[in-house]
């Protein structure tokens, strides 16, 4: 008999995220999360958590499983260009490897326990393939399969060249005082809310041999680079970086494009108010899309599709395209959710470069949609109530050839976060006519297949409850809410309000709620003026009204 939530269940839930598709899209991986726990019978239970990598048959001919153990973290999983090689992220080595030697006088421990493995698919052990002294916190494979292009902290290669590049690991002469512990700082950017001191933690771009696993720098500088993305050819990498003078003080980022061989450097983007990531090369090795804006005196801002020249011509206040600016679509909102997992954006565009595919939100829900390179035009790829939040495609094979393959990410507001599959048709040989954000219809070739059902037991145990929609007007605006009854007749409510403020409650799950609901008390939540996934002008509406505004709104669902 199913009985109400308990904030307890939330530790039995396994949380799916980050997806990748093999190259032939036979394949998919993900990363899933869980709750560490107790190492013994009556040990405390524990608040971390962990993480393993899970293989999952894209056509449903075989139960998904666990690839790695997950005894801590094991995620970032990137599938070879050959298909043949799992590359991922780990900290294993703290529990499997004997503690390496140190020089005496290395005051801040252990960091360089996140390196990256590769797990061959046709069985074998997983090998640690890098020894970073700082550890690794991104990568991507190169086009051919010989390099990785990875995001380091790491000063040096080896762990004396790092000591020494930071004045750490002399030896004191007898009688000496040991050395100091203090921090001078003299930039407003020197930490962040979870991670602690950030400003002594800026990553580059380095490159890491796969037979060998020697790592060289690619790039450098006082301000971090990010986001490394492999131009089509190998020859180039984009990336993102806050390259200005006193980059704390101002929010900005540009697009940058390095020459592997020659080390060479030049601008994509460039402009006063510039804002752009999540970069992708177009097969054409001369394009480069990305997610931005440049809108002045803005309190938010949207993100829209740009489309720039690789070779840095539209590198100006005024350079590039914007293909997605007519359809007021937001992708990169942040949508709220204490369950399923929150994923960077990401672009990807199709084998013939025509469309690039994006995901976004749209009345409460976030959707997968794709944009025409050519004009703008705007297809809908998915359509319910419930979060994509994350995703990768791969070009088509079989009957959808031409078409594309996403596997994704999709939970709602009773339903945790599993794996789902979807084939996008083939594009028609005329261009699409430009649809909106709120009339495009869906353009897959078949309807979505669920490939896992990672928590059926603990769903089986539970009663969840469907959020009511309600809506009212505010101020000419249309401000969309939920309700959550906790019972029949008048109840105690809770109104939750989420901050940011540019981001958005909708059609995620949020266990909280699920709890209050079952201990008897309502709960109401809305996206007041401010909030992302409505357009521009509804997510500057808080710009100067930062309080009473936005006050109304939630006064009047309530």
């Amino acid at each position: 008999m199913p009985r109400p939530p308990h904030p307890k269940d939330l530790c039995r839930l396994r949380v799916a995220t980050e997806p990748r598709l093999s190259p032939d899209g036979r394949l998919a991986v993900v990363v899933v999360q869980t709750v560490a726990q107790p190492m013994a019978q009556g040990a405390p239970e524990s608040d971390g958590y962990r993480h393993a990598i899970w293989l999952v048959p894209t056509d449903g001919s075989a139960s998904s499983r666990p690839l790695t153990l997950g005894s801590r973290h094991d995620r970032h999983p990137r599938f070879s260009p050959d298909g043949r090689t799992l590359a991922f992220l780990s900290d294993r080595r703290t529990m499997i490897e004997d503690e390496p030697p140190r020089s005496e006088g290395a005051e801040r421990g252990r960091e360089d326990a996140v390196q990256i493995h590769l797990l061959p698919l046709d069985g074998g052990e997983a090998r640690r393939l890098t020894d970073l002294p700082r550890g690794v916190q991104g990568f991507e494979w190169s086009p051919d399969g010989t390099r990785l292009v990875v995001v380091s902290t790491s000063h040096g290669a080896t762990y004396p060249e790092d000591q020494s590049r930071r004045g750490l690991g002399r030896k004191l002469e007898p009688g000496a005082p040991p050395p100091s512990d203090y921090r001078f700082i003299d930039r407003l950017d020197y930490m962040r809310n979870g991670a602690g001191f950030t400003y002594d933690q800026i990553g580059h771009l380095w490159l890491v041999d796969i037979a060998t696993g020697d790592a060289t720098r690619l790039t450098d500088g006082p301000v971090a680079d990010r986001e490394p993305a492999w131009s089509p050819d190998g020859r180039r990498i984009a990336f993102t970086s806050n390259r200005r003078r006193n980059p704390d003080l101002l929010g900005r980022q540009d697009i940058h494009v390095v020459d592997v061989g020659s080390r060479a450097m030049a601008a994509v983007t460039r402009g006063p108010r510039s804002y752009f990531g999540a970069p992708v090369w177009l097969p054409d090795g001369e394009t480069i899309a990305a997610a931005g804006h440049r809108l002045e005196g803005r309190g938010g801002s949207r993100n829209d599709i740009w489309l720039f020249a690789a070779d840095g011509s539209d590198a100006t206040p005024a350079g590039g395209r914007n293909l997605s600016a007519r359809h007021d679509l937001m992708p990169g909102s942040g949508m709220t959710s204490d369950v399923t997992c929150g994923e960077e954006m990401s672009i990807i565009p199709s084998a013939d470069g025509r469309w690039l595919h994006l995901s976004a939100p749209v009345d409460g829900a976030y959707e997968l949609w794709r944009l025409a390179v050519e004009d703008g035009a705007l297809e809908r790829l998915t359509e319910g109530r419930h979060h994509i939040s994350g995703w990768h495609a791969v070009e088509a094979s079989g009957p959808v050839r031409g078409g594309m393959q996403v596997a994704y990410i999709r939970s709602a507001a009773t339903e945790p976060p599993d794996l789902w599959l979807l084939a996008t048709a083939a594009p028609s040989a005329a261009a699409p006519k430009a649809a909106t954000a709120g009339t495009a219809a869906p353009a897959a070739s078949a309807a979505p297949m669920r490939l896992t059902d990672f928590n059926a037991d603990v769903m089986a145990d539970l009663e969840l409850r469907e959020p009511l929609e309600r809506r009212v007007t505010v101020d000419g605006r249309e401000i969309q809410g939920w309700f959550m009854p906790a019972g029949d007749g008048p109840q105690p409510l809770v109104v939750e309000i989420h901050g940011g403020p540019h981001a958005l409650y909708g059609w995620s799950p949020v266990w909280e709620f699920q709890v209050l609901a079952a201990t008897g008390i309502g709960v109401f939540y809305c996206n007041p003026r401010g909030s992302e996934g409505y357009g521009q002008d509804f997510n500057d509406a808080n710009h100067r009204d930062w309080g009473p505004g936005p006050m109304r709104d939630v006064l009047a669902g309530v």
